[in-house]
C-alpha cells in the first residue's frame, strides 16, 4: 500500500511565509543600518563646560578656525620653544580631544610641538561628522597648524590612532608628510564592518570607505605603526595588512611596533615612546 509522504499543503505555505517573514526583517535591518551608518561609525564627545575643558599641566592655547566648506572648528595647540618635530595628531571616532590630555603630554614633553583638533560634531567644532567632512577638517588643521608653527605642510608629522589613521592616511597620500605615525588603525571601515557584522553585506552597501589600503600605496615617506596584539575592534590582523602593503623592507624609516596585551584604547607603554624617540632622531 503506497504511503503519501507529500507534506500537507498548509505545512509547505506556513514555511513560505515564515521564510518571507525572516527576509523582510533582515531587508529592514539593512536598510535601517545603511540609513544610520554614520550612528554606527561616529560617536562624538560634546563640549559640556567641564573641568575636562581647562586641563592644569598641559600647556596650549585654544585655536578656533574654518574647513573648507566654512564649518567652524576647534583645537588645542601645543607649542614647544625648540621642536624636534611638528605633529598634528587626529583621534578616533569616540570622545574628543579632551581624552588625549595623557598623550598630549607625553609627546609635547618629548620636545615636540603638538595640535590637536576635533572634527566636526566633536567636542566644540560645528557640523555633523561625515567621511568627507573630516578628511577637510584634518586638511584645514594641518594648515592651522603650519601657520601657527611657521613649517610647511609638508614638514608637519602626521599621527591618527584608529579611526584618525584613515584620516591622516588620506592626507598624507595626497599631499605628503615628513613622517606617519599610525596607531590601532585599519585597512579600510568595510573591512572592520565585515568583522563584526559578517552577516551583512557591508563591503558593498557602506558609503563610508576610508580606504587607507589602497591609498597608502600613494605615500612613501617614513612611517611608525603600532598595534596591540589584543586588540578586539580594530584586530591587529588589519593593522599588520595595511603595514605591509608598503613595499619595502623594515628599517629607520618603516616600523612596526607590537604593543603586547594591548587592547583598541590600551594606553601606550613607555616602550612605545622610546621607540617614537627613535623614529622622530631619524628623520630627514
Amino acid at each position: 500500500m503506497a504511503v503519501n509522504r507529500e507534506p500537507p499543503r498548509g505545512f509547505l505555505s506556513s514555511g513560505v511565509r515564515v521564510v518571507r517573514a525572516l527576509l523582510a526583517v533582515y531587508l529592514s535591518v539593512v536598510v535601517l543600518m545603511m540609513i544610520f551608518e554614520h550612528h554606527f561609525i561616529f560617536f562624538p564627545g560634546k563640549y559640556d563646560g567641564g573641568a575636562a575643558w581647562s586641563p592644569t599641566g598641559l600647556n596650549y592655547r585654544d585655536v578656533y578656525f574654518k574647513a573648507a566648506d566654512g564649518t567652524k572648528l576647534h583645537g588645542w595647540y601645543l607649542p614647544h620653544e625648540s621642536p624636534r618635530a611638528v605633529v598634528l595628531f587626529a583621534h578616533g571616532n569616540a570622545g574628543d580631544i579632551t581624552n588625549r590630555v595623557e598623550m598630549a603630554q607625553q609627546l609635547q614633553k618629548r620636545g615636540l610641538t603638538v595640535f590637536l583638533f576635533d572634527y566636526r560634531g566633536y567636542g566644540r567644532s560645528g557640523g555633523r561628522p561625515n567621511e568627507e567632512g573630516i578628511l577637510a577638517d584634518a586638511r584645514a588643521a594641518r594648515a592651522k597648524l603650519a601657520e601657527l608653527s611657521g613649517v610647511g605642510s609638508g614638514e608637519i608629522v602626521l599621527m591618527g590612532r584608529s579611526l584618525g589613521g584613515g584620516v591622516m592616511v588620506d592626507l598624507a597620500a595626497k599631499d605628503g608628510a615628513r613622517a606617519l605615525i599610525l596607531e590601532s588603525t585599519f585597512t579600510s571601515l568595510p573591512d572592520v564592518a565585515a568583522i563584526h557584522y559578517p552577516w551583512l553585506p557591508v563591503r558593498m552597501l557602506m558609503r563610508s570607505r576610508l580606504d587607507s589600503l589602497s591609498k597608502i600605496q600613494k605615500y612613501d615617506g617614513p612611517l611608525l605603526q603600532s598595534h596591540g596584539d589584543r586588540d578586539n575592534l580594530i584586530p591587529i590582523e588589519l593593522g599588520r595588512r595595511l603595514y605591509d602593503s608598503i613595499d619595502r623592507p623594515d628599517g629607520p624609516d618603516k616600523v612596526f611596533f607590537t604593543v603586547e596585551g594591548g587592547g583598541h584604547n590600551s594606553v601606550q607603554p613607555n616602550k612605545f615612546y622610546r621607540r617614537l624617540d627613535e623614529f622622530i632622531d631619524a628623520l630627514p
